[in-house]
C-alpha cells in the first residue's frame, strides 16, 4: 500500500500554507519588485531547492564526510565549487555558508580573535549589519571603527577611511555594504590595508552578479577574501559563498565554516547554487548584468529629473538610495504608498538619519528583479516616473484610495501582465 506521505499534494496536507504560498506567488506576479536585495530565480533553481536531496545530511567537505551515502552529493557540491571558481576566476570557493552574514562570520572567525580591531563602513552610510554594527555579534565581539561618506556628495570618504586605518591599525579592513550605490576603489583599500598589515575583506553580496557578468570590477585581485550571497544580482537561492585566491587561507576558512560555525550542509541550497553558477556562466547573463546597470541608471535619471536627490549622485550598480525626506515624506510613508500600487521597495537609512527606522528619510531601490522580468531602460524610466508621481502625491498629503493611485496601480498591473513571471 502506497503511503500518502509520498503522494499527497501540499493543498491536501496543509491547505492553509498552500493558500498562503499561492497568494505570495500572485503577489510576485502582480508587483514590480524593486527591493535591491531581491531577484526572481529560474524554475531550475526552484526545482533544485525542492529536490529530494533535501533529505540528505552530511557534514564536512566532498571526499571527507562524517556521514555515509554521500556519493552524489559530493559531486554536486564539487560542481558548485568548481563553477564558482570559474565564474569569479579565483582559486578557492566555499559554497556552504547558509547566508552572507554567516560567510562574514566565518571570515571573522578565521582572521580575528575577540577584541581585535576592525574598520568598516558605518551602517548609516550604507554598510552592513554583519560588518560590526553594535547590535550584531560582530559589533559585540570586536573593536569596530567605522568610516562613512562625504556629506557634500554622499560618496565614500576614502580620506576618512585611510585616516582611521592609520590611527586604529586594524587587523581587518572591510569594503562593501548593502546600500552604497557606487563602485569602490578596491586598489585604494588594498593599499590602506597593506600600510598597517591588515587583511582586506570585500563583501560583494549586492554586486556579485555584476562582477560575474563583467559589468563591475572584481575585487578578487585586491582582496584577501571576498564574501557574497547567491541572491540579489546573482539571481540564485538564498545562501552565502566565500572566495579567495589564497589556498592556505582557504583551508583555514573551511575549518571556520565547519566545524567552527556551521554543522550539516543545506544540500538543496548547494545544488541550487550550482545551477545558479551555471546560469551565470552563460553569455546571456553577461547581457543581463549590463542591462541591470543601465536600468538602474535610467530609473535614477527619471527620479532626478523630478527633483529627487540620489545619494552618491546616481549609481554604478543595480542600487539607488533615494532621499524622500526633502519632499517631507518618511521612508516608512514612501514604502507604504508605493506598495499600495504594486511597487515594492524598502525604507532605508540615509547618511544623515538617526538610528530609529521610523525616522529614516530614504528608500532603497534596485533593478535586478525587474531586469529579470524583461524590463529595459524604457520600462525603468517609466517606473521612475511612477515612483515620483506616487511620492509627490504622498508629499501633498494625498493617500489611499485617490484616483492617481488607482491610475498608477492599473499601469503597474499592465506592465506586469506584459512581462509575466512563472
Amino acid at each position: 500500500m502506497k503511503s500518502a506521505l509520498f503522494t499527497a499534494p501540499l493543498a491536501a496536507v496543509d491547505p492553509e500554507v498552500a493558500d498562503l504560498l499561492g497568494k505570495e506567488r500572485e503577489r510576485q506576479r502582480q508587483s514590480i519588485e524593486l527591493i535591491a536585495s531581491e531577484n526572481t530565480v529560474s524554475h531550475a533553481v526552484l526545482a533544485a531547492l525542492g529536490a529530494e536531496i533535501n533529505n540528505k545530511t552530511v557534514e564536512g567537505y566532498p571526499g571527507n564526510r562524517y556521514h555515509g551515502g554521500a556519493e552524489f552529493v559530493d559531486v554536486i557540491e564539487q560542481l558548485a565549487i568548481d563553477r564558482a571558481k570559474k565564474l569569479f576566476d579565483c582559486r578557492y570557493a566555499n559554497v556552504q555558508p547558509h547566508s552572507g552574514s554567516q560567510a562574514n562570520q566565518a571570515v571573522f572567525l578565521t582572521l580575528l580573535k575577540p577584541g581585535d580591531r576592525v574598520v568598516c563602513m558605518s551602517l548609516a552610510a550604507g554598510g552592513h549589519l554583519s560588518h560590526g554594527a553594535p547590535p550584531n555579534l560582530s559589533g559585540k565581539w570586536f573593536d569596530v571603527h567605522a568610516y562613512g561618506v562625504r556629506a557634500s556628495d554622499g560618496l565614500l570618504d576614502y580620506d576618512e577611511m585611510e585616516r582611521l586605518v592609520r590611527e586604529v591599525e586594524p587587523k581587518l579592513l572591510i569594503a562593501g555594504g548593502s546600500a552604497y550605490p557606487r563602485s569602490i576603489d578596491f586598489a585604494r583599500f588594498r593599499k590602506a590595508a597593506d600600510s598597517v598589515g591588515a587583511s582586506l575583506l570585500v563583501d560583494m553580496a549586492h554586486f556579485a552578479g555584476l562582477v560575474a557578468a563583467g559589468a563591475h570590477e572584481s575585487p578578487l585581485p585586491h582582496a584577501d577574501v571576498v564574501t557574497c550571497t547567491t541572491t540579489k544580482t546573482l539571481r540564485g537561492p538564498r545562501g552565502g559563498v566565500i572566495l579567495s585566491n589564497d589556498g592556505a587561507l582557504g583551508r583555514r576558512i573551511d575549518s571556520a565554516v565547519f566545524p567552527g560555525l556551521q554543522g550539516s550542509v543545506h544540500l538543496q541550497v548547494v545544488a541550487a547554487k550550482a545551477v545558479c553558477f551555471k546560469e551565470a556562466l552563460q553569455d546571456s547573463f553577461r547581457s543581463y548584468g549590463t542591462q541591470v546597470v543601465a536600468n538602474a541608471r535610467a530609473m535614477g535619471d527619471a527620479l532626478a529629473a523630478r527633483g529627487f536627490k540620489l545619494w552618491g549622485g546616481g549609481t554604478d550598480t543595480h542600487l539607488l538610495l533615494l532621499d524622500v525626506g526633502s519632499k517631507g515624506v518618511t521612508g516608512n510613508e514612501a514604502e507604504a504608498a508605493l506598495e499600495r500600487v504594486g511597487l515594492t521597495c524598502n525604507k532605508n537609512a540615509t547618511p544623515r538619519d538617526p538610528p530609529r527606522p521610523g525616522h529614516w528619510t530614504g528608500i532603497r531601490l534596485g533593478s535586478s528583479a525587474g531586469t529579470t522580468r524583461g524590463f529595459g531602460t524604457e520600462e525603468f524610466t517609466r517606473v521612475g516616473t511612477l515612483i515620483a508621481d506616487i511620492l509627490d502625491n504622498a508629499a501633498a498629503g494625498v493617500h489611499r484610495g485617490n484616483p492617481k493611485e488607482e491610475e498608477i496601480g492599473a499601469e503597474v498591473a499592465s506592465l506586469c501582465r506584459a512581462f509575466p513571471i512563472y
